[in-house]
Order: structure tokens, then sequence, then C-alpha cells
């Protein structure tokens, strides 16, 4: 597995709009402290590497795009449910992907945080990760945000999110058992868990180098960190 590692020895908070858990009253601080103070690893594949379901692995993978040989990792985290996402997504994603994702500049990266308050996030969440075990994760990360406000108020999102599969042209018994069995759901967990640890509190959050976004930041001041970064990054390379 490959991993993505980001060590925080700082932090930059965009003060934006952003999607908090319930019981977080704020961003601010939080995210400030948590990232200065630790040293973390953020990766998709960490548990994984020990997984002996195919799916599951293939699942990691298939959420990373961009070189290999990038001189940067950039990692959203992200709840498909959280209109602060959809509002990056919309706005800036496709213009990011082209300028440092297609130039080979970038190894850009989508970790979940479906946040409790979203009822339907995990679903969405399941979806995306089932998607990606076919070698869909991105086509799926762009149905899920541009139909957004369709699923989010259904009980239950099923139907619609199976709707989104056939277009797709996805296995359907693979995708359906792959979503019931909820084999996916400890890999989100450990998305979860590991950009919590990382500093993250809220949702879009961009794990940039050292330094940590918040919010749906705009792709102009997105360009000065992933630079400023990227101009570090080369200056370490021997």
């Amino acid at each position: 597995m490959l991993p993505i590692r980001v060590n925080y020895a700082a932090a930059i908070l965009f003060m934006s709009l952003a999607c908090a858990p319930a019981s977080s009253s704020t961003r601010g601080a939080e995210s400030t402290s948590a990232a200065s103070q630790t040293n973390a690893t953020a990766t998709p594949s960490a548990d994984t590497a020990k997984s002996k379901d195919p799916d599951v692995v293939r699942a990691d993978l298939a959420r990373i795009e961009g070189s290999p040989s990038a001189k940067l990792w950039v990692v959203v985290v992200s709840d498909f449910q959280c209109p602060y996402c959809k509002q990056w997504h919309d706005e800036a994603y496709e213009s990011f992907r082209r300028e440092y994702v297609e130039t080979g500049k970038v190894r850009f990266a989508y970790i979940n945080y479906p946040l409790n308050s979203h009822q339907n996030a995990w679903p969405a969440a399941q979806a995306a990760m089932c998607a990606a075990a076919q070698d869909k994760f991105w086509p799926m990360h762009e149905a899920l945000f541009s139909t957004q406000q369709k699923w989010e108020i259904l009980s239950p999102p099923t139907p619609f999110l199976d709707s989104l599969a056939r277009s797709l042209k996805l296995d359907m018994t693979r995708f359906k058992d792959c979503v019931s069995s909820g084999k996916m759901r400890g890999l989100i967990k450990a998305d979860h868990d590991r950009a919590l640890a990382a500093g993250a509190t809220s949702t879009p959050t961009f794990l940039i180098g050292s330094q940590l976004l918040v919010g749906a930041v705009p792709l102009a001041d997105m360009r000065k960190t992933v630079d400023s970064a990227l101009a570090k990054a080369g200056k370490s390379t021997p």
C-alpha cells in the first residue's frame, strides 16, 4: 500500500464556512492546537495493508489521483453531505485538479469524515467507497456532490444511491453486496480517526504539506498555500 504521509509542524486556519460536529461549537482554536501539537500520519491505507479483502484494498487506492512522482500530497477531509464541501467542489475542485493534479505537481486524496449530524453522510461514504472497489470513486464523487440536494433528504437514500451506481455502469450485484456487508465501514472509520488526530474537526479540511486549511477555501487562497508548499518541497529535494 502507498501511504499518504503528512507531518503537521504548523497550521494555517482559513476562516471560512465549514461543517462541524453538533458537539463542536467552533473549529478555530481546536484545529490549530491539534495540528501544531500532533505529529500525525494521515494515510488512507494504514489499516487496509492488513486487509485480506481485495475490494477494501482496491477502494483505498482508488480515491487517490495524481502522479506518484508528485512532490506534494494534498489531502481533503470531506463529507459528501456537507454543503461547504459541495461548495468547494463546485467552485474550485476542477480548476485545482487541472492546475495541480493533471500537471503532476500534486497527488490528491480524499479522506472520509462523515458527520453524525448529516443523516445520509455515512451511506454516501459507503456508496463512494463501494464504487471505488470498482475503480469508480471519482465518478461517484462527482455524482454525489452534483445530486447532494436530492439524496440528502431521503430516508432511506439507498434507492437513489443505487441509481447513481447504475448510471456509472457498476456491477450492481457487487455494489449492493459491498454496501449491505458494511465492509467499507472500517476503512471510513479509520479515515475519520486519522483526520481527527491530524487536527481536522470540520469539513472540508485540507492537509497541505505541514499546513492545514479549514473551510470552503477559494482557489486563489489555496494556490498561495500549495505554491508555497511546492516551493519548500522543491528545496528539500536532493
